[in-house]
């Protein structure tokens, strides 16, 4: 991606290794833990965390473990979406999927260690601002709601159980809300809500990751169709295996790729109340629309 988006990656990437470094746990989930966290990716959705603080003059040390919490859930996701039980994908990221290295056991044990592993980190994290305590338990509180039953995992079961189905445009984008723009939602509400953001601010910031997130999973979708699989690092197809009903099964190509404009264009009015502070992430948006892996 853009100079947009590697800004932030250098002091994500050194956080998370210090992180899963410090874990004194069972050595071999350590390292599958650390297998596919540290397997690449875009770093988005931290990305996302550190810039919405920005925004209303955050303070990045403060919440960077928040932003690495929501890489690891991330990764946990991806590791029990690659799962035979699920998406049934031996290739993420270019490398053999954590079950096919470390056997579903472990794998799915990984991604348990993961995501538990958000929460110890948020709320170390949370304990060493004391002052500020109340804005911490309430972004912890929107990452987990957007993260559990009533974001990414709602989306990823309405996934499971419509396989096979011809769904209506209201089923998509229930799904697609959940499975993928809850988490991207998540990760800028949290951010900003350090900073006790007036109403106004969050209800923009919420549009923008709703629209950059259902850009972002339309895309994919295309991407599944037309893509390259060498660059993109993951088996194409699979949607039209697994008989997946998406936006390009209910559009097309070409006019999935209008919806996705056009909710890039909704995103970027959203950051309008910002001024010029909002730059970055209009210019993110844009980047997601324009993906090529």
């Amino acid at each position: 991606m853009s100079d947009v988006v590697t800004k932030y990656t250098k002091e994500i990437d050194l956080r998370l290794t210090e992180l899963l470094d410090a874990a004194d746990t069972n050595a071999t989930i350590k390292e599958a833990m650390n297998y596919s966290v540290s397997a690449g990716g875009k770093r988005l959705r931290p990305t996302l965390n550190i810039m919405s603080n920005a925004l209303l003059g955050g303070n990045m040390k403060e919440t960077l473990d928040i932003a690495c919490a929501i890489e690891m859930i991330h990764t946990y996701s991806l590791i029990h979406d690659d799962l035979p039980a699920m998406d049934n994908d031996e290739l993420r990221r270019g490398k053999p999927t954590n079950h096919m290295v470390y056997g579903e056991g472990m794998a799915i044990l990984a991604g348990d260690g993961l995501l538990n592993y958000a929460y110890e980190v948020m709320l170390k994290n949370a304990m060493r601002y004391e002052n500020n305590i109340d804005a911490h338990l309430k972004a912890m509180l929107e990452v987990a709601l957007s993260a559990g039953i009533y974001g990414m995992i709602s989306g990823q079961a309405g996934d499971l159980e419509n396989e096979g189905k011809k769904l209506d445009a209201k089923d998509v984008y229930y799904v697609h809300r959940r499975k993928t723009a809850a988490l991207m939602k998540a990760a800028l509400t949290s951010g900003m809500m350090l900073c006790h953001p007036d109403e106004k601010y969050l209800e923009a910031i919420d549009t923008y990751g709703e629209d950059i997130g259902l850009t972002f999973q339309i895309i994919d979708d295309i991407l599944d169709v037309t893509g390259d699989a060498e660059k993109i690092g993951k088996t194409l197809g699979k949607d039209a295996q697994e008989e997946k009903f998406t936006f390009v099964t209910l559009y097309g190509v070409e006019k999935s790729m209008q919806i996705a404009e056009r909710k890039t264009q909704e995103a970027i009015d959203a950051l309008q109340i910002f001024g010029d502070k909002g730059k970055d992430l209009a210019e993110l948006a844009e980047v997601i629309l324009r993906r090529q892996k």
